[in-house]
């Protein structure tokens, strides 16, 4: 995987982490136990300290940065959807950062809050926990329910078992060249959008 060093610091990855071969991480990057790094994530510790804790994931096309003197942090089982930019923030432990949300310096995500898609959080702005947040620039709009908090902790177990399918089974092959008969399908009992959650119950 892309890894480099800068100044003589290098990456740090967990062995029970997964950290996808097209991810790119520099320097001062610390990547906890059971993360998953997905494809084309940026982590770059080339300013201030990358840190993921345990169980996190951060997703296809994600950013994470800081200024010098800064940790950019997602706590323990954060969950960071795609193409979402982390700056010189921290997201709270079982928090959720929606697809191309925007977390700005020295931002503050509460515990089990979830950011919307697309939202944008100001410099400096504190979410308390247990908040649903959106708009651009990001407001706090309501408290979460049991069952959209539930979604989350769900969800990112799946991602969590995702690190141990892909340690255990992935791996480069040659395409086919048509369908096969009978092709199976993943099939994961339960998950299904929030949206679709909420029809159900």
């Amino acid at each position: 995987m892309p890894c480099y060093e800068i100044d003589g610091l290098k990456p740090v990855i967990h062995p029970t982490a997964f950290v996808h071969p097209d991810a790119v991480l520099i320097g001062d990057v610390i990547v906890g136990p059971r993360c998953y790094v997905a494809p084309l994530a940026s982590l770059r510790g080339d300013f201030g300290r990358i840190v993921l804790e345990e169980g996190s994931n951060i997703q296809d096309t994600c950013v994470m940065h800081g200024f010098p003197g800064t940790d950019t942090v997602i706590e323990v089982d954060g969950h960071v959807g795609h193409g979402a930019v982390l700056h010189g923030c921290r997201v709270g432990r079982n928090a959720l950062i929606g697809m191309n949300a925007v977390i700005m310096d020295n931002a503050s995500i509460g515990e089990s809050s979830i950011v919307a898609a697309c939202a944008f959080v100001k410099a400096g702005m504190e979410i308390p926990a247990g908040k649903l947040v959106a708009g651009m620039p990001a407001k706090i709009m309501r408290d979460l329910s049991e069952q959209e908090m539930n979604w989350k902790v769900d969800g990112t177990r799946c991602y969590q078992d995702l690190t141990v399918r892909s340690l255990a089974t992935l791996k480069p092959c040659e395409p086919l060249t048509e369908m096969e008969a009978g092709r199976k399908r993943f099939e994961f009992e339960g998950v299904v959008p929030l949206i679709d959650a909420k029809k159900g119950s």
